[in-house]
C-alpha cells in the first residue's frame, strides 16, 4: 500500500478546525483533523460536477451571465460551472480558507484543470454570505458546496448560511428566474420547507458520488420566480 504524503496545513476561522491535504499518487484528500475525516476526495466527484450541471442548465448557452460558486474545494464545481456556461459568463467562487485558494494553484489544481486560472474566473477570499449582504440581483446561479448538507456540522457558523433570513437573501441576490443549487450528503424535508418559505420552487434530486456508483448524495434545485 502506498503511503499518504501530507502536503499542507489550514486552519478554518472561527475555531472551525483543521484542514489537511494529503496525495497518494494522483489521488489527492481533504481532511478534518479528528472525529470528521475526509471531507473529499480526487476519486470521487461525480455529484459536484452535477451540482454545476444541474445549476446552470438554465442558462447553457446564454450570454452575459454570472455564477457563483460557494466552496472552492478541489475545483470540480467550478471546472464544471465554467464548462456548463457560455464564454461570456463571469463565475466567481467564494472561499472562506486561503490555503484551500493556494493548493488549488498548486498540484491540487491539476484534478479539475486549473479552473482557478480560467479568465472567466473571479476569486473571492472570504465568506460566501457576506456576497448576499447586499441583496442585490446579481447572480444567474448560486451552486453552494460549503458543507455536508444543511445543518453545517462541519462549520458550526455555515448553519446561519441555511436560515429562513439567509435565504430570503440569497433569494434576492438572484436574477428573475436563477437557480440555487445546494448539495448535501443526504436529504433532509426539513430543508426543503425552508427553502419553499423563501419562496423558491423547489426541485430535489439524487445524484451518485462515482459514476453510477457510490453513495448517494442530494441536490436542491431552488428556483426564483
Amino acid at each position: 500500500m502506498i503511503p499518504w504524503s501530507q502536503l499542507g496545513t489550514a486552519s478554518i476561522p472561527n475555531n472551525g478546525g483543521e484542514l489537511r491535504l494529503a496525495q497518494r499518487e494522483k489521488e489527492f484528500s481533504i481532511s478534518l483533523k479528528g472525529v470528521r475525516g475526509e471531507l473529499m476526495n480526487s476519486r470521487v466527484h461525480c455529484s459536484e460536477i452535477a451540482l454545476a450541471d444541474l445549476g446552470c442548465a438554465h442558462i447553457n448557452g446564454v450570454d452575459n451571465t454570472a455564477v457563483l460558486v460557494g466552496g472552492m474545494g478541489m475545483g470540480f464545481t467550478l471546472a464544471a460551472a465554467l464548462k456548463a456556461t457560455s464564454n461570456s459568463c463571469v463565475v466567481t467562487v467564494a472561499e472562506l480558507v486561503p490555503e484551500v485558494i493556494e493548493w488549488n494553484k498548486g498540484a491540487l489544481g491539476e484534478c479539475a484543470g486549473y479552473p482557478i486560472n480560467n479568465p472567466r474566473t473571479r476569486v473571492c477570499l472570504g465568506d460566501v454570505a457576506d456576497i448576499f449582504t447586499p441583496q442585490r440581483p446579481t447572480f444567474d446561479a448560486i451552486l453552494l458546496d460549503v458543507d455536508n448538507g444543511p445543518e453545517g456540522f462541519t462549520h458550526a457558523d455555515n448553519t446561519s448560511l441555511y436560515s429562513l433570513a439567509s435565504l430570503n437573501a440569497i433569494h434576492n441576490t438572484l436574477r428573475p428566474k436563477g437557480v440555487l443549487a445546494v448539495w448535501s450528503a443526504w436529504h433532509d424535508p426539513a430543508f426543503t420547507t425552508q427553502l419553499k418559505k423563501a419562496k423558491f420552487k423547489v426541485d430535489v434530486k439524487t445524484v451518485r458520488a462515482h459514476k453510477g456508483k457510490g453513495s448517494r448524495h442530494t441536490i436542491y434545485l431552488a428556483k426564483r420566480n
